[in-house]
């Protein structure tokens, strides 16, 4: 183990060629050899927090499909579900719970009619130890309770539990924006209330404010610039679900129609793999992929559910010179300047439509169909080539099939759409496991340069559903126990010019990472390989951009003690090399009323292409995922206290500092120091 360390680290000295890169080395090196004789047989620390921040670091993935998340996995873990009484569908609501799992889960129940208690997870053949793991901090085995009744009204009144949360952020900085630019202050802060009874009813409501937008003032007169509301029954005799307000949906692969959370390549297999359709609340801060209105799910027959929605909400949007058209549809949410306050629900859309699906011995189908209008024109081509076929016009339409069979070894699925234009877009999944150790996936995608789908969200490489064809290979194989590898590859092809190139180009995707634990200990290697051809200055041929990253961890647990230690490396190259790399070490600390977190780093990149993202301790509902380039230091301290058991209070202090800049960042963001230090306090009450 010492030998692969030092590897990394002499890379890391070459490159910074520093004194502090080798102090570095020295003090990793100790702390390894003091913990090292530390080796004594422990339970499994992996945590579904732990499970999520792994996916999130795997992929580029968006902020707000982190937050959803990350916010339905924290309602599932304090609102569990009886594993005796729970449904398909609930079980599919967890994304490391593949389609195969939970119908064997489901079919071991169904043969012993009861489960007594979670060891016999074990019995089941395709649950790994980390997926049982994962699935024990989501269930509960009530003492011969028989499936819920529906409750009444007061019932739902006197025996739910309401939380409210508070968020207060507090940069110890002042950007430029906010002498000459920005219309609020400086501070963000939101909060969030939700009503629970069990998983039959929900309600609540969120606000937010980014920092620079005003509060209370301007165009934000009734206060936060971001309010999402929703009430969502669930399991109510024929009703198998129902969403007013603002909620997100998911049919089939996500041709036409998925607004709900994505992950990368490898997490989305186990997703793409669910035969149901699903209806969430919207409870999250991102102001984007979210309709507004009511969707329903109704058991029609044994095996046969009908979904019906319809959508009205103003978005925002950058128009033509004459306001009359729509050049983008913009999904950030800022509202800080006043021209990001004109773009601000300039623009009307209307969503209807439904679905239908047939589910029985394995096999399942479904229909989908889709509406969309819009009060202005979208006219995105603006002259450039790669956005000629940019969606266009005030009405678009959709309707899919999807299709699959799903039996204890062999997954297959799939969609196919068309939309107005006769245009024909197809993905397809076959998921064969040869052994309970090793189960390999392909996955076949073409999406036409001409499809248009506005709410399509599927696995992709180019970051839409649009110009693009693929293959995708890959699998999980349990070498050992204790042991995971997952690896694939995945070769795109785009027909149409792409941003920054005049004509069709290929994109190189590879992935390999060794997840292994015994006892105390847990190792983790990654390496990511991502090629992408791009135009040369002069455009006149093709370039290869080659970006390498790897990762080495080393995690100690035991007693309440969690130590991290962590290499992260980056070679980017198109003509010129850019290295980075990043050292770092985090602990975490559990005692019986309080939890603290923390985390430094150093780290010494050549520029912006060979930056390096890793995970830091953020506060509830919250993942951070900074990236740092250039030269210098990060420290965070995350300090979290249960006072007791209905109210806890979590305190997070961050600080950047740059050894090789006076000036941090640029334009109304531009900070005039070589220093950024951050607060956040977070309130939360139950009662």
């Amino acid at each position: 183990m010492f030998g692969g360390i030092d590897i990394f680290f002499n890379f890391a000295v070459s490159i910074t060629s520093n004194k502090t890169a080798k102090l570095f080395k020295h003090l990793f090196l100790t702390a390894v050899a003091i913990l090292l004789p530390s080796l004594l047989p422990a339970q499994s620390h992996s945590t579904w927090e732990n499970y999520l921040e792994r996916m999130a670091e795997t992929e580029n993935i968006d902020d707000g499909s982190l937050e959803q998340i990350y916010e339905e996995l924290s309602d599932l873990s304090e609102n569990k579900l009886d594993i005796n009484n729970c449904t398909r569908e609930q079980l599919e609501q967890l994304p490391f719970l593949s389609a195969q799992q939970a119908m064997d889960l489901l079919e071991y129940r169904d043969k012993v009619r009861r489960i007594e208690s979670t060891m016999e997870l074990n019995l089941i053949e395709s649950l790994d130890r980390q997926t049982i793991t994962l699935l024990k901090q989501f269930i509960i085995i009530n003492p011969s309770a028989p499936a819920d009744s529906i409750p009444s009204l007061n019932r739902i009144l006197k025996y739910g539990k309401s939380t409210l949360l508070a968020d207060l952020a507090i940069p110890f900085y002042t950007r430029k924006g906010f002498g000459e630019g920005y219309l609020g202050s400086k501070y963000k802060h939101w909060l969030r209330y939700t009503f629970n009874y069990g998983s039959h009813f929900k309600l609540g409501l969120t606000a937010s404010q980014d920092a620079g937008e005003p509060f209370f003032k301007g165009n934000n007169k009734y206060g936060y610039d971001f309010y999402s509301y929703y009430l969502l029954l669930r399991d109510i005799r024929r009703l198998k679900a129902l969403a007013v307000g603002r909620y997100r949906l998911r049919f089939g692969m996500g041709l036409i129609l998925n607004n709900g959370y994505g992950f990368g390549k490898l997490a989305t297999m186990s997703t793409l793999m669910s035969s149901t359709s699903h209806i969430f609340a919207h409870s999250s801060r991102t102001e984007s992929n979210y309709l507004q209105g009511a969707a329903a799910t109704f058991k029609i027959a044994k095996g046969l559910d009908l979904t019906a929605f319809a959508s009205y909400r103003k978005i925002d949007a950058t128009l033509n010179k004459d306001s009359s058209s729509v050049v983008t549809i913009l999904k950030s949410g800022y509202h800080r300047t006043v021209s990001e306050m004109n773009r601000r629900k300039n623009t009307a859309e209307t969503l209807i439509g439904g679905n239908i699906n047939w589910m029985v011995n394995g096999f399942h189908a479904g229909i989908t169909g889709l509406y969309a209008s819009f009060n202005r024109k979208l006219q995105m081509c603006n002259g450039q080539k790669y956005r000629q076929w940019f969606p266009e016009g005030y009405d678009f339409y959709n309707v899919s099939i999807d299709y699959g069979y799903l039996s204890n070894r062999l997954i297959i699925s799939g969609e196919t759409a068309i939309d107005k234009n006769s245009q024909i877009a197809t993905v397809n999944l076959l998921s064969y496991e040869l052994s309970p150790r090793l189960t390999l996936s392909t996955l076949q995608r073409y999406y036409p340069y001409k499809y248009q789908a506005l709410h399509a969200n599927s696995v992709n490489e180019g970051g839409i559903v649009n110009d693009e064809s693929g293959i995708f290979l890959g699998g999980k194989w349990l070498p050992w126990n204790g042991a995971e590898l997952s690896f694939y590859t995945d070769v795109a092809y785009f027909a149409w010019p792409k941003y920054q190139t005049a004509g069709s180009t290929h994109r190189w995707d590879n992935f390999l990472q060794l997840d292994a634990s015994k006892g105390c200990w847990e190792f983790l290697l990654r390496y990511r390989m991502k090629m992408k051809e791009l135009q040369s200055k002069d455009d006149k041929y093709l370039t290869r951009k080659f970006d390498n990253r790897a990762r080495v961890s080393v995690i100690y647990s035991h007693r309440g003690l969690t130590l991290n230690t962590q290499v992260d490396m980056s070679i980017c190259h198109q003509g010129n090399k850019s290295q980075g790399m990043m050292a770092s070490e985090s602990i975490k600390w559990q005692l019986k009323w309080l939890r603290i977190t923390g985390m430094a780093g150093y780290f010494n990149t050549d520029d912006y292409n060979s930056r390096i993202y890793i995970h830091e301790p953020g506060l509830l509902y919250t993942l951070s995922f900074p990236s740092f380039y250039g030269r210098g230091l990060r420290l965070a301290l995350n300090l979290r206290a249960d006072i007791c058991q209905d109210l806890t209070l979590i305190c997070k202090c961050s600080s950047t500092h740059y050894f090789n800049r006076a000036v941090i960042s640029s334009g109304l963001q531009e900070i005039d120091r070589s220093t950024m230090t951050d607060a956040e306090i977070q309130v939360k009450w139950k009662f």
